[in-house]
C-alpha cells in the first residue's frame, strides 16, 4: 500500500482555491451573496 502525504493547511487551500476559481456556478453564488452583504451595508 502506498502512504499518502499529509497534507499542509495552505495546500488545502490551495487546492480549495483551484476548485473554486474552476466552477462557475459556485463562483456566482459567492458574488450573489458578496452583492447580498454590499447592499444591506448600504441600507
Amino acid at each position: 500500500m502506498r502512504k499518502f502525504k499529509k497534507r499542509s493547511f495552505k495546500e488545502l487551500v490551495m487546492e480549495n482555491k483551484r476548485q473554486l476559481l474552476n466552477d462557475q456556478e459556485a463562483l456566482n453564488k459567492i458574488e450573489e451573496r458578496l452583492e447580498q452583504r454590499a447592499q444591506a451595508k448600504l441600507m
